[in-house]
């Protein structure tokens, strides 16, 4: 293993040292003791989040998901005590007497607003301020202002501290407007923000996922001090991949696209052009073996390039960090896509919860 300039100084210099990460391989039984920390969770889509701060040692009191479907699935793994299903809205109307007690004793919101609005991957700002409905059908609703809404959700329960989670591209483009927006919201309701771009790769995951965190207290806590910064060495492909890959999908059409693809590719877009004189299949990635896998989406059309095959649920289950025993329900590798790819990864979640927990305890030494 090629070592850093840092790997060959004294124990001084350890926090510049990068560190192998093994956490991604974990099952249910693997949660350390409760820590006493209280979190509640929005937009909890499978769980994500709240198998992250879980694997940190958080109580996660109870959740808030719109897509029943998506809230049966988060109720068979982590049987929540407290469990909204409804458009985030309809919550903010619920009287504060009617809602429990620990809602307004939190230590952490946490929230990831539906992004796709946002991502480069979209057609971004000719969506912004138009209603949508996701594949599972509930209740149409805009999508590019929930993260004012989840807002509101703040200054109602008035948590100790916030994680808003989003794709890379709100901070892109025309997008940057909400950034400021949302610091101007924050603050509007007496909470200090700061956000962070965190990269997968960088942070002991095996996939190159990128996500923007928000993260805002009302507590006296100055956030510039606050370290976001993390050295784990990349964790390729072949280092956590199954032993074969998943045929099914693969068309006759499709095969004769793969076998056109060249080694570096970065999708089948070169393939298309080369057979068929135009460009698409930009969604169809390849996976390399030397290689930190791209991001799962909710389709998941990422091949791997070692066998030409799709990714195997394992595969997906690996990259997306998500227990080796999560109960998706279905074994559709569509279903089990759809729950990873719609989820933040779960160390990702760790990793920023970790760093929380001395502001919360008081023992940060500011």
């Amino acid at each position: 293993m090629q070592q850093s300039m840092f790997d060959m100084l004294g124990s001084d210099f350890d926090c510049y040292k990068e560190k192998d990460s093994n956490d991604w391989y974990w099952h249910f039984k693997d949660y350390p003791k409760n820590n006493g920390l209280k979190v509640f969770s929005t937009f909890a889509c499978g769980g994500g989040s709240t198998m992250g701060y879980k694997l940190a040692g958080y109580d996660v009191v109870g959740c808030l998901e719109i897509d029943k479907r998506m809230n049966e699935i988060y109720l068979a793994n982590h049987n929540p005590k407290l469990n909204f299903v409804m458009d985030i809205r309809d919550f903010n109307k619920i009287p504060n007497k009617d809602l429990p007690k620990e809602l307004f004793e939190l230590d952490i919101l946490d929230g990831s607003p539906p992004c796709t609005t946002f991502s480069m991957a979209g057609l971004r700002e000719k969506t912004w301020g138009k209603k949508k409905k996701f594949r599972e059908g509930q209740k149409e609703q805009t999508l590019d202002d929930l993260s004012f809404v989840f807002i509101e959700t703040v200054k109602k329960l008035k948590p100790k501290f916030v994680v808003m989670e989003n794709v890379e591209g709100l901070t892109k483009g025309n997008a940057w407007r909400y950034v400021q927006n949302i610091y101007k919201h924050f603050h509007n309701i007496g909470y200090k923000v700061k956000h962070w771009l965190l990269k997968g790769e960088q942070i002991g995951i095996p996939q190159k996922r990128h996500r923007v965190f928000f993260i805002a207290t009302r507590l006296d806590v100055d956030l510039n001090k606050l370290n976001m910064s993390f050295l784990y060495r990349p964790i390729t492909f072949s280092k956590i991949k199954s032993k074969d890959g998943s045929e099914r999908g693969i068309t006759d059409n499709l095969k004769k696209l793969i076998d056109n693809a060249k080694y570096g590719d970065r999708n089948l877009e070169n393939a298309c052009r080369k057979l068929r004189n135009k460009s698409s299949f930009f969604n169809y990635c390849f996976v390399y073996d030397d290689q930190v896998a791209p991001t799962i989406t909710a389709h998941c059309n990422n091949i791997r390039w070692c066998d030409k095959k799709f990714l195997s649920k394992q595969d997906i289950v690996s990259i997306s960090t998500f227990p080796q025993d999560f109960n998706f329900l279905s074994e559709s590798l569509d279903n089990i896509a759809y729950v990873c790819g719609m989820s933040v990864p779960p160390l990702m979640i760790k990793r920023v919860a970790e760093r929380l927990i001395p502001y919360l305890k008081g023992d940060n030494n500011e």
